[in-house]
């Protein structure tokens, strides 16, 4: 690059009375980068398929439509690809930009969020796509199926049960990994396999079953066909699925990326909304002091007896009456929850029936978004104590606890340990970790002029329903998708000329005015 310095010149000028000089500067010349060429150093891109749940569907905003799938990251990644040789990726489009589904007239899925000035609000329209329907064209590139967990991607006649997979399956009887295969895909990513096996627990706040082992029960509940929709998948039947999925997805030679699973509790659905949320001054908080000081007292005079039967040690039973004592005060205060993993004194003892699982919440509980929109309201406008999450305490549905917690995380960790031990031993996947990227972004990760992270509605990264990506984070994830390949395979997608996605392509906010 050459370097041009311009050194101001006094020039002094004695006796004379005029001179030619040039007052004008050279231009400081642009430099222009080189070109450099795409190397898919031997991949084969022909036949790329996209096998996953709702992030390779391109979900997004709380629904799927036209223009979230044309910004899903594998279509991203399939127009990369085409400038080496990647081939036509076909998608189940939607009917329109509304988002949403209709059964018998009948709205069965909510349009999409959109940003009315205030918060995320629902598009006031109908959706067209029909459940039933098939999606326009004979064959499709992109199986990704909203609300698919990982043993549902193996199921047959899994169309029937999830209408987003019905508009695109073959058959009412196959599998979208059976079709997947159909395809004969030269490459592939599986991606995010294993986050609806711990989702639907944790957006219920913790109302489901984990039916992972235990030390009563060292393997667990192994039969999906028992789960209950918000159950936790036990980490061995997903070993099992995944690692059969990556073996017939690599079987016939074909390579690919895998990734590993999002602690979703990170995500804005479970952060936005602050354990301590509802304001009161001095005199309400002394009235609703007044009117728990039953309750207060019940619980201990309900210990000092079990203490005193031998049920608990003096010290179980403080910790106890310390966590659900109940105390407000002038300001923040934290709301008021129903947890059922408190001891159960009705259980013990009949006569302290009731006393309920109440407690107030501590900064280890995570509300879910959902619930901003009723604490701090009165269930009676009658009456100015009935405060939702004061007066009354909210039901366990809205709140993982730090028990419920755990319970997600562990059930994650294992289901990486599977993932990352696939990916070293297959010589023919590649692994992106979006564990780690989701980590990151919750201090700011980088994409070309913006500072992303996981802010509800102003960081760029996650939609506005608190869980999926925005148009430009499932950009910046094909790019640590193409990074992985470029790694694993020795291509330069992340060096070649319009080799990644650019920030400014892909929006982070949809137009209401978006049909």
């Amino acid at each position: 690059m050459k370097n041009y310095k311009y050194i101001g010149l006094f020039l002094l000028s004695i006796g004379v009375a005029s001179c030619d000089v040039n007052n004008e500067l050279d231009p400081i010349l642009e430099e222009t980068p080189p070109v450099v060429a795409l190397n898919a150093n031997g991949l084969d891109f022909s036949k790329y398929v996209a096998v996953g749940a709702s992030f390779t569907a391109g979900f997004t905003d709380g629904a799927l439509f036209i223009k979230a799938q044309e910004n899903s990251f594998p279509n991203t990644l399939a127009k990369k690809f085409a400038m080496a040789g990647g081939g036509d990726f076909n998608q189940p489009l939607m009917n329109d930009n509304i988002g949403g589904l209709v059964l018998a007239g009948n709205v069965a899925q909510e349009p999409r969020l959109f940003f009315n000035g205030a918060g995320p609000a629902r598009l006031n329209a109908t959706p067209t796509t029909v459940i039933g329907q098939r999606a326009a064209g004979t064959s499709f590139n992109n199986f990704g199926v909203p609300g698919a967990k990982s043993f549902h991607l193996t199921f047959a006649g899994y169309g029937t049960l999830n209408p987003y997979f019905g508009r695109m399956a073959s058959s009412a009887s196959t599998s979208v990994i059976a079709d997947a295969m159909t395809q004969q895909p030269t490459f592939f990513t599986l991606s995010e396999v294993g986050g609806n096996d711990v989702l639907g627990y944790a957006t219920s706040g913790g109302v489901g079953v984990d039916q992972s082992p235990t030390a009563a029960n060292p393997t667990g509940n192994l039969n999906p066909a028992t789960y209950g929709p918000n159950d936790i998948t036990n980490p061995l039947v997903f070993n099992q699925v995944f690692t059969g999925m990556v073996d017939a997805m690599t079987a016939g030679g074909a390579k690919g990326v895998i990734a590993t699973v999002p602690d979703i509790t990170l995500l804005p659905y479970f952060t936005t909304v602050p354990y301590n949320p509802v304001p009161l001054d001095a005199a309400t908080a002394a009235a609703v002091n007044g009117a728990y000081a039953q309750y207060n007292g019940g619980i201990q005079q309900a210990f000092g007896a079990l203490v005193q039967a031998g049920v608990f040690t003096k010290e179980q039973a403080d910790a106890e009456v310390a966590k659900r004592t109940i105390s407000f005060a002038a300001g923040q205060n934290a709301v008021v929850i129903v947890d059922e993993d408190l001891t159960n004194l009705g259980a013990i003892n009949p006569a302290f029936a009731m006393l309920p699982q109440y407690r107030q919440a501590t900064a280890d509980d995570l509300l879910v978004l959902p619930s901003s929109s009723f604490i701090g309201t009165l269930a009676n406008p009658n009456n100015p104590l009935s405060v939702n999450g004061v007066a009354l305490p909210l039901e366990d549905k809205w709140v993982i606890t730090a028990t419920e917690l755990a319970s997600i995380q562990k059930a994650t960790t294992a289901y990486n340990e599977t993932i990352v031990s696939v990916a070293g031993a297959n010589d023919n996947v590649a692994l992106v970790d979006l564990n780690a990227i989701l980590r990151e972004a919750t201090n700011g990760i980088k994409f070309d002029n913006y500072n992303m992270t996981t802010g509800l509605v102003t960081g760029g990264l996650v939609s506005l329903d608190g869980i999926h990506l925005t148009g430009r984070g499932y950009a910046l994830m094909a790019n640590k998708i193409l990074e992985a390949i470029d790694i694993k395979f020795g291509s330069n997608f992340t060096t070649a000329t319009n080799g990644l996605a650019k920030a400014d392509d892909y929006p982070a906010i949809y137009s209401a005015a978006l049909r």
